[in-house]
Parts: structure tokens; sequence; C-alpha cells
């Protein structure tokens, strides 16, 4: 597993917050159930990313990007958990609001956007 926190724009948009944290797990250690919708663009590697959103409150589920085959990003505020582990990852940092912190000493940080396809890559994971 891998938790991260991404500041990008795009995050942004999509969380409706100054962030967005995920958990990225391999695809076939992850089931959604029940309704979803989804929606696609293109993200800033120029990988097509699907979203999975709840379709009754618009929360962002899931995501997979195809710079990332066989993994599955789950947003962390889906599991509803204060105690779910931390980011150990912060990218896009250029992005980042001022007042922003992302704490820990083991904490990754990088304003670098290629980074963000590379840092922390889940073992068996595709390459770019």
């Amino acid at each position: 597993m891998r938790v991260s926190a991404c500041h990008c724009l795009e995050c942004q948009k999509r969380s409706g917050s100054a962030f967005a944290t995920q958990a990225r797990w391999p695809d076939e250690q992850v089931v959604i159930s029940g309704q979803f919708k989804q929606w696609e663009r293109i993200a800033d590697s120029g990988h097509r990313a699907t979203y999975k959103f709840c379709p009754v409150c618009g929360s962002t589920l899931a995501y997979v990007i195809e710079g990332w085959p066989g993994v599955t990003a789950v947003a962390v505020g889906a599991f509803a958990d204060p105690n779910f582990p931390g980011p150990k990852f912060s990218v896009y940092e250029h992005r980042k609001h001022d007042w922003v912190e992302i704490h820990g000493d083991e904490v990754e940080h990088s304003s670098d956007p290629a980074i963000a396809f590379t840092q922390g890559r889940l073992p068996g994971a595709g390459s770019d």
C-alpha cells in the first residue's frame, strides 16, 4: 500500500479541498461494490485517469491511471477512518497551499511533477 497526498490543481478540483489523499493497492486487492459512475481525464503525464464516484453524493471512491497498470487508488476519505495511516508521499508541492503542511519524518516531499509517477511505486506495478 502507498498513501500519498497530491496537491495538483486537478486533485484540488476533484476533491473540493486543498489536496487529495489516496491509498494505492494492487487491483486484485480492491473490490468496489454498489453503484458508481465514472469519468475520465488526461493527467499531466499524458495518461488517461478513470475515476469512479458515488452517483448520489459525488464523492470519489477510486481511480486508475494508465501509467500505473495493475494499481487502484482509493480515496482515503472513503474509509471514514480517522486512524487511517497518513501519507508517506506529498507530490505536486509547487501547487500546495501555503497553509498546508504534510508532517512526518518519513514523508517524501516533491515539487517535481514527474516524481508523482515514480515515487513509492508498488512492487510489481508497471512502469510509465
